[in-house]
C-alpha cells in the first residue's frame, strides 16, 4: 500500500515472531506503519533502509486497514495492531520467560516510572531505561554512552520510542553495533506506561477513531498530523486503486475466458 510492504499479522502472530526470534538469539527488528510515517518518508526517503530491513511490518492504522480493503486485500479489523493492542499479552510471555528489557526514548524520568509500575506488576522482568534526551549523531559521546549500555545490558528486547523519524533513523544508524535482540519501534509507549499520556480506549482504536481522541489530547502538535499530512497521500492512494482495478479486471477476464473453454476430460486409455 502506498508503494510499501506491511504484513497482514494479528497481535497475537506479532508476539509469535518475538518469541521465536528471542529463542533463536536473532537479531530482529519489528517496524510498524501508519499515516504519519508514510507521509514522512516521502520527507525523508532514507527511512526505506530502516523499513528494507525489517522482518515484520505491522500495520498501525485503521484507515490504512480500510484502504487495504478497498484494494481487495484480505485483510481485517484484528489486523490493525500496535504496542497496545498487543501490550498485555507482551508483558504475560516476557514475565514469564523472565527477558531482560530495554528501552530508550521519553523524557528524563519516564522511563524509570514507567520501569516502576511495571517491574511492580511483573516482577520476573528486568527493566532498565534511558531517556531519548541525548545527542544521537554518529560519533557523538552520548551516542557511543547509549550503544554501551546496551551493549552492556545483553537486552532480549529493546524498545525505540523516541517518535518518527528519529527512532526509525536512530536504529538504522546504531543496528550493527547493538546486540542480538529483538528490536521494536513503540513512540511513545512508555509515556503511556508511565501515565504521562493517556492511551485511547482500545474500542477507538478498532473503530478508526483513536486519532480523534488524541487530536482533542493535544491539538496544537497534531492538527497537521491527522488533518493535513493524509491529504499528502492522495496521489499514491490513487495510484493503488488503479492497479487494484487492473487486477481486478485481469481476474475477472480470466475467469470469464476459463468459464467459456470446453472441458477437458483424460480418459483412460482403451475407453
Amino acid at each position: 500500500m502506498f508503494g510499501q510492504l506491511v504484513d497482514l499479522v494479528k497481535p497475537e502472530e506479532v508476539l509469535h515472531h518475538v518469541q521465536d526470534a528471542v529463542a533463536e538469539g536473532r537479531k530482529s527488528v519489528v517496524a510498524n506503519h501508519n499515516l504519519h510515517g508514510l507521509y514522512l518518508l516521502q520527507k525523508h526517503p532514507e527511512m526505506r533502509a530502516f523499513y528494507e530491513m525489517a522482518e515484520l511490518i505491522e500495520v498501525d492504522s485503521t484507515p490504512m486497514i480500510w484502504f487495504s480493503r478497498a484494494l481487495g486485500l484480505h485483510s481485517r479489523g484484528f489486523h490493525r495492531c500496535t504496542y497496545l493492542d498487543w501490550r498485555d499479552h507482551f508483558w504475560s510471555v516476557a514475565n514469564r520467560k523472565a527477558w531482560r528489557i530495554m528501552a530508550v526514548g521519553g523524557a528524563p524520568g519516564v522511563g524509570e516510572e514507567a520501569a516502576r509500575r511495571l517491574g511492580a506488576r511483573y516482577p520476573k522482568t528486568e527493566i532498565r531505561t534511558r531517556h531519548g534526551f541525548f545527542d544521537a549523531r554518529a560519533g557523538s559521546a552520548d551516542n557511543a554512552e547509549v550503544v554501551a549500555e546496551i551493549q552492556a545490558f545483553q537486552p532480549h528486547i529493546l524498545f525505540v520510542g523516541m517518535g518518527m523519524p528519529r527512532q526509525e533513523l536512530w536504529t538504522l544508524a546504531v543496528f550493527d553495533a547493538l546486540p542480538d535482540c529483538v528490536i521494536l519501534s513503540v513512540g511513545a509507549a512508555f509515556d503511556y506506561e508511565a501515565g504521562t499520556q493517556n492511551p485511547a480506549p482500545r474500542w477507538m482504536g478498532r473503530a478508526g477513531i483513536e486519532w480523534a481522541y488524541r487530536l482533542v489530547q493535544d491539538p496544537r502538535r497534531l492538527f497537521h498530523r491527522y488533518c493535513i499530512e493524509p491529504w499528502t497521500l492522495a496521489p499514491l492512494a490513487i495510484r493503488d486503486l488503479r492497479a487494484a482495478r487492473r487486477r481486478m479486471s485481469g481476474k475477472t477476464a480470466a475467469r470469464g475466458a476459463d468459464f467459456g473453454a470446453p472441458p477437458t476430460r483424460n480418459f483412460p486409455r482403451g475407453t
